[in-house]
């Protein structure tokens, strides 16, 4: 229906080969993981020419013990231009030294389920223990509780010490008095409550040798933290969901607390829409429901020495109500209109998925936190994952059934990426004084500010800063700029009058906006 999450289309495969169409959605040029459904665990995925490509078959499971039978999960690392589409063929094959399974352990936690088994996926039993496991790449190890399956710590490969990052999930409940918790009003009953299962979590580990991830099944949601083992952005932060679903309930929200051992000194930060970030301090004078804000994109705490940085793909509130905490209201359910126009309560609740990507960053020796400043900034690493979360590759399978036509390709439409501070946000044709297409396009660009006094070698970026300045002459591939005028934002009102030179310069944090034409 149109407001159930979206479910995932298996391809088919036969003898003849399937095409499935990727697109990177960002300026720059990326190295990601995409992973499709297949209906056999026996597949060659090869690149548009031909090469073989190494893969990670995995289960694809229905619940925390069950496989789902004959559709198989298929994990390719790829690199793909700024703006560009790639293409991959699938094929049914014998299994070779390109396809590389994954190991599956299972925790059962005091339980007896019945594990389907499958002849490919060997799925390992473990005695359940309060032992502590971890999953690693050439960055990090994580660690895990043995007997929640939460995060416990994160410790950098060059480092000895862990860096405590502890998760916790707890329950608000709402006042008894006359004014209660609604659509708009946040009014708990006092300070959080452990969240308390009413059985032991089944927890599901699964390694291979592009992601490992630690799956919780939880009575009212399931978590899967997944840690990519590539090069770059994408294997250098936590990749964190959360299928949470609280339809029993009843006035109670459902909040996730990470505990760390950042000295925060009661100093949070949070982000404006995505175009800034501003400091906030707990107050203990305010009530707590006051010392919560929005987060559209981000919120971090920080220290001397280190950083960590919660990243979000959808808004919610965030607070931090002690040294080193960060906590994020997951989901809301209601039963009592609260006076402000809605007329109703929040009892609409759905299966809703909520995604994160948790960064641990250092500063740099000799850099000094600014704690007096009415701003913050971002790392670059830190927009480039935020980035990264929020405009995923898009997995587009082509039919069975082509029309006869010309030959997939790929499409590189930037001869160069944009730099690493640089957002295109828009490039469309500009429409006529007729309503037609002209020849003009519109195109706008936003300079992203950042902080210089976080860790930034060795990170394995696709792209570079060019100290506010693009060349947008030699940006597009085969394309000639014609001519090139500042506007306005809106596009009103000239800014200076059309030149020749394609040369342009943005200051941190300002967007501009320009009309040319390309040929």
């Amino acid at each position: 229906s149109h407001d159930s999450l979206p479910e995932r289309t298996v391809i088919q495969l036969d003898s003849s080969p399937r095409f499935v169409v990727l697109f990177n959605p960002l300026e720059q040029e990326r190295l990601s993981v995409v992973s499709v459904l297949v209906n056999s665990p026996q597949v060659h995925v090869l690149s548009e020419e031909g090469q073989p490509l190494s893969v990670q078959i995995s289960a694809h499971w229905s619940s925390a013990t069950d496989m789902v039978p004959d559709v198989y999960q298929v994990s390719i690392p790829i690199r793909l231009p700024a703006l560009g589409l790639g293409v991959l063929q699938l094929q049914q094959g014998l299994d070779g030294p390109y396809t590389l399974p994954s190991s599956v352990r299972i925790y059962p936690n005091g339980l007896k389920p019945s594990i389907s088994r499958h002849t490919v996926f060997p799925v390992r039993i473990m005695d359940s223990s309060t032992s502590d496991f971890a999953i690693s790449n050439h960055y990090m190890q994580v660690w895990f509780s043995g007997r929640t399956g939460l995060l416990k710590s994160i410790r950098r490969v060059d480092e000895e010490q862990e860096q405590q990052v502890d998760m916790r999930f707890l329950i608000y409940g709402t006042r008894m008095s006359k004014d209660k918790s609604g659509a708009y009003l946040f009014l708990p009953d006092g300070k959080a409550k452990p969240y308390v299962p009413k059985k032991p979590p089944v927890l599901r580990v699964t390694e291979g040798p592009f992601f490992s991830e630690v799956v919780a099944y939880y009575e009212h949601f399931h978590q899967v933290v997944r840690l990519y083992n590539l090069p770059g952005v994408e294997g250098l932060s936590l990749d964190m969901s959360f299928l949470v679903d609280i339809r029993d309930y009843v006035n109670k929200e459902l909040a996730l607390r990470i505990h760390t051992d950042i000295d925060s000194q009661a100093t949070f930060f949070t982000d404006l829409n995505g175009f800034q970030v501003q400091p906030r301090r707990y107050l203990k004078k305010l009530p707590l429901q006051a010392n919560f804000y929005p987060m559209p994109v981000m919120a971090y705490i920080q220290d001397t020495q280190k950083r960590l940085t919660l990243h979000t793909a959808q808004a919610l509130g965030v607070s931090s109500l002690s040294d080193g905490q960060l906590e994020v209201i997951l989901d809301r359910r209601l039963m009592q209109d609260d006076n402000r126009g809605l007329g109703q309560g929040l009892k609409d609740n759905k299966i809703t998925c909520n995604r994160f990507r948790l960064l641990l960053e250092r500063r740099t020796m000799g850099s000094e936190v600014q704690d007096d400043h009415s701003t913050s900034y971002p790392s670059l690493l830190s927009h480039l994952t935020s980035m990264y979360l929020n405009t995923p590759l898009l997995a587009l399978p082509v039919a069975t059934r082509q029309l006869p036509g010309p030959a997939l390709r790929s499409f590189h439409p930037l001869a160069s990426t944009l730099p690493c501070d640089f957002h295109l946000v828009n490039l469309r044709t500009l429409s006529a004084e007729d309503n037609m297409p002209s020849a003009d396009a519109a195109l706008i660009l936003h300079r992203k500010g950042f902080d210089c006094g976080l860790e930034a070698k060795n990170l394995g970026f696709n792209c570079t800063t060019s100290q506010g300045k693009v060349s947008l002459g030699s940006l597009f591939y085969h394309l000639d700029v014609g001519f090139l005028q500042p506007t306005s934002l809106t596009l009103l009102y000239p800014l200076a009058s059309p030149s020749n030179s394609t040369d342009i310069y943005l200051d941190p944090m300002e967007i501009a906006t320009f009309r040319l034409r390309l040929g």
